[in-house]
């Protein structure tokens, strides 16, 4: 922090870009800022050097963004996207999956006006392009972002919003995470990309002790609120040991962060808007294999969806079942099958996990009695254990079944083995059987 600030004071550079510095300085590894300190100082820090001057503007307009009303609604306006940018100079589908498009899409979505049908990466890259339209503050980053992102979602943005808007990163998680929070600290949106999920575990020191406590820390003078960490994740047919994981559980142990994975394109164009306008740092989880086998109906206008509030995709009156992410393609054929022995089930996403809509759950349970919680990470001490733990308590004496949990197995992601570790249509239909056989 001395070396930044003698750099800083021998150039007379503006106080506030000092503030800004001292902030990465304590929350960037110090194997980055040795990286970025052997620059000159006109391009530290990753394109920063461009804010200098427009820093109090950047700054002006993030609050005035936020001080209108409509920050707090939906926002209907047209959104300006290219339909078309999943064009033939993009990579063949990396792995295959058969097509997901929901039986059951959810009534009570509003009326946006016109849609296009998108996958989940294109929805992605629709909501990215929004935020960098409409906030002038927001900037996008990570590892191989620039030139579109390992799975293409953040393709031609760096074309449209420039180089000192989108960028790539040095391969440091930490470093990522810690940038983020030292932008965001001085009223920027920083919308910042880890490569996988497995990857976050070397920035969970700058999520979990910085940005997670950064307000509560200060009093509530100080806010990184203006953080929204994107992150693929869960199984993807190949991908093994370090390609594979769910870190959802760890994540939603940290008081202070919000928690959201998406099941397809519609939702996670609207929760991924919500979450990089939320006030609190966000972590959004997107189901890589979704990428391109999730397809639906994406309105182009700039929305929003609540964060912490779940949706019921179906309803039921025998068996409640719950779950997030990838997931729920896989419940959905388990409704389906079960349909067809006269079981009715009730299927909810719970979208958000932190903080996740208990009371939507509770009002489910006890009207069917009966509960099943389904996810791919593995069982113990996996979320779903805190929404059993949660619904045990609160529905007691309405359950006529003890509660079920489907989950993975407690052992690493197999590569050769996935088919049988992933918790399928198959055991689910198990786990609805065994419950309504038991309330017998």
């Amino acid at each position: 922090r001395l070396v930044v600030c003698n750099a800083i004071t021998k150039r007379r550079r503006h106080c506030l870009v000092a503030h800004l510095m001292l902030n990465l300085a304590n929350v960037l590894n110090a194997k980055m800022m040795a990286t970025l300190l052997s620059r000159r100082y006109k391009s530290i820090t990753l394109s920063f050097h461009n804010y200098q001057q427009h820093l109090p503007a950047i700054i002006g307009a993030r609050s005035s963004y936020y001080s209108s009303s409509a920050a707090a609604t939906p926002h209907y306006q047209e959104a300006a996207y290219n339909n078309n940018r999943d064009d033939d100079q993009s990579p063949p589908q990396p792995f295959p999956y058969e097509s997901y498009n929901p039986t059951n899409p959810d009534p009570n979505y509003p009326s946006l006006g016109p849609t296009s049908k998108l996958n989940l990466f294109q929805s992605i890259n629709s909501a990215l392009h929004t935020s960098l339209s409409t906030d002038p503050t927001a900037i996008l980053f990570g590892e191989d972002v620039a030139f579109g992102g390992v799975f293409r979602t953040s393709q031609n943005l760096r074309e449209e919003f420039g180089s000192q808007r989108v960028f790539n990163t040095p391969l440091s998680e930490n470093g990522i995470a810690g940038m983020a929070i030292g932008y965001a600290s001085v009223g920027g949106t920083a919308i910042g990309e880890i490569q996988f999920a497995d990857y976050i575990f070397p920035a969970i020191d700058q999520i979990v002790n910085e940005m997670a406590k950064f307000r509560y820390r200060s009093g509530n003078q100080w806010s990184c609120g203006g953080v929204t960490l994107r992150t693929p994740c869960g199984a993807v047919g190949h991908g093994g040991l370090y390609h594979s994981q769910s870190p959802e559980a760890y994540l939603c142990h940290t008081p202070g962060l919000v928690v959201v994975m998406p099941r397809g394109p519609r939702c996670a164009k609207g929760l991924l808007l919500s979450s990089i306008r939320c006030k609190d740092p966000v972590i959004f989880l997107e189901p890589k294999i979704l990428y391109r086998s999730a397809v639906e109906e994406v309105p182009d206008a700039d929305y929003e969806i609540p964060l912490g509030k779940a949706e019921i995709m179906q309803k039921g009156t025998d068996v409640t079942i719950v779950g997030w992410g990838a997931q729920l393609r896989r419940l959905q054929l388990a409704c389906d099958l079960a349909s067809k022995e006269g079981i009715s089930c009730e299927l909810i996403d719970l979208r958000t996990l932190l903080p996740w809509d208990s009371e939507t759950i509770i009002r489910s349970v006890k009207k069917t009695g009966k509960l099943i919680v389904s996810h791919e990470a593995p069982i113990t001490c996996g979320f779903g254990a805190e929404v059993a733990a949660t619904l045990q308590q609160e529905c007691f004496f309405h359950l006529e079944a003890p509660i079920q949990r489907v989950a993975g197995y407690d052992t690493p992601f197999p590569l050769v083995a996935e088919k049988y570790y992933l918790p399928d249509e198959t055991k689910n239909l198990d786990a609805i059987r065994k419950v309504m056989e038991l309330a017998k």
